[in-house]
């Protein structure tokens, strides 16, 4: 998913570009992604549930979710309500992206998006909290064994 979006973010062709041909397999417009995932970071920093945020807002979970993948997008109305519920201004959502008209594609880096989707969840913030809680030499080595572990999945098996 994140290759289709950094493909359609680099890109400057028409709004029609961003859907697909068949409207059965709509594709998310990568603005709507990018606010989704921004509401997931300030409601996860906020240390609210989706079924918590919904609540304040009169929304489902499963609303807020859609939201949050970027599959729904979220009105005016709904952007103010869920940006007074989070305490925050409207424009928080939209900080990140180019100014329009500048000319600048929205260029969001796919391993960004994949960086902040999962620093986004209760596991990357509870890891980022455990590594913090270490002493600086032993986060280094800490650091030392996960990029041990991460290079022996690199290599196949029987090297």
């Amino acid at each position: 998913m994140h290759d289709r979006v950094a493909k359609r973010l680099a890109s400057n062709s028409p709004r029609n570009a961003f859907r697909a041909e068949d409207d059965s397999d709509q594709a998310s417009h990568p603005v709507d992604i990018h606010v989704g995932q921004q509401l997931r970071i300030r409601r996860v920093h906020s240390n609210l549930s989706q079924t918590e945020l919904g609540q304040k807002v009169g929304l489902s979970y499963q609303q807020v979710q859609k939201y949050e993948s970027g599959k729904n997008r979220i009105s005016a109305s709904m952007l103010y309500e869920i940006a007074n519920g989070l305490n925050v201004p409207v424009g928080f959502f939209f900080d990140g992206l180019p100014q329009p008209g500048s000319g600048e594609g929205a260029t969001i880096a796919p391993e960004a998006d994949e960086r902040i989707a999962y620093l986004a969840t209760s596991e990357g913030r509870r890891f980022v909290e455990e590594i913090l809680r270490l002493p600086p030499k032993l986060r280094t080595r800490t650091l030392a064994v996960i990029r041990a572990i991460a290079g022996a999945e690199d290599k196949p098996e029987g090297d």
